[in-house]
């Protein structure tokens, strides 16, 4: 009885975990646009690291300076997008063309 308990407690708490980290990064916005979503890094980009030196400061630790995002999330993101729909929707020309090399090659070897 024991063992069932404590699994159904483990499933219980990963279940609300995530479903409260899934509850925040929609409340944030980054679930929306790719515009929402570059705001709310530049918003944490300026919050995360202050967080982190009174931590820092509070246990005696030296941190490392982060880094410096210099480009645009969203144009980043569409350039990734792009490169896939257009290896996607040249895959079947590229497939024919690979096939007729591979006949091509199997001829010239029975010969």
């Amino acid at each position: 009885m024991a063992p069932a308990v404590l699994r159904l407690l483990k499933f219980t708490t990963k279940t609300c975990i995530a479903g409260g980290a899934v509850y925040v990064a929609y409340d944030q916005g980054l679930l929306g646009s790719g515009t929402q979503g570059e705001e709310v890094l530049k918003k944490m980009v300026a919050a995360v690291p202050p967080a982190l030196n009174e931590w820092a400061d509070y246990f005696g630790w030296q941190l490392p300076s982060p880094p410096k995002l210099d480009f645009s999330i969203c144009e980043s993101w569409n350039w990734g997008v792009q490169k896939s729909v257009s290896a996607l929707s040249s895959a079947p020309s590229k497939a024919c063309e690979y096939t007729a090399e591979g006949w091509k090659y199997m001829k010239d070897l029975a010969k």
